[in-house]
């Protein structure tokens, strides 16, 4: 089979705290699947989307217990792909895994969809990487205002990175739709125009 322009992993969110087994049919994965489905349905060949899931649904402080299952999603796509940039989609919990992810150098695009940044965690992501964070700013769950800090500090990095409020918008993007899904589309479509 031919290698993709461009191999995407998504990766849905979760909690501060919690040992419950990850289910791809809780409502962070199902969230998730309206990107996954229409980045694969509108870029076909060109792309290869994979839908990343962990062992329990919190991050659990210091064990940052998701961060081994979604290494492992990142390395299979390296080893099945290893000449091709790959994006990354992350949804709050799992906005703050991509940024964890963003070290790695085949990350060339990270889009960090009302991201848990907690402790500065965008500075992992090198120098590099291409990064979009969509934040509404009627988000109770995580902060945008630390998202735009994140984003400004990116910037002053030297990083193409950009950080697009939704006015009114939620933490579950249920709201504004075209602007979530549009943009992410509009992202992906940036990100095979580079490679």
């Amino acid at each position: 089979m031919r290698s993709p322009k461009l191999a995407v992993l998504v990766l849905p969110g979760g909690t501060d705290f919690s040992y419950r087994p990850f289910s791809r049919t809780q409502p962070s994965a199902l969230r998730m699947y309206p990107f996954t489905l229409s980045i694969q349905a509108r870029f076909g060949r060109a792309v290869r989307v994979h839908q990343g899931s962990y062992r329990v649904y919190g991050w659990n402080g210091g064990q940052a217990s998701p961060m081994p299952y979604a290494r492992h999603s990142l390395q299979q796509i390296k080893s099945r792909y290893p000449d091709t940039p790959i994006a990354l989609v992350g949804h709050s919990m799992g906005g703050r895994i991509v940024a964890h992810l963003g070290a790695d150098p085949q990350v060339s695009d990270i889009l960090a969809l009302a991201p848990w940044w907690q402790f500065a965690d965008w500075r992992h992501i090198h120098d590099g990487a291409r990064v979009l964070a969509i934040h509404g700013d009627n988000d109770t769950v995580t902060r945008p205002h630390r998202t735009a800090k994140g984003v400004r500090e990116l910037r002053a990095r030297g990083l193409d990175a950009e950080y697009l409020a939704v006015p009114g918008g939620g933490h579950a993007m249920l709201d504004h739709l075209t602007t979530w899904h549009g943009r992410s589309l509009a992202f992906v479509d940036q990100a095979l125009q580079r490679t």
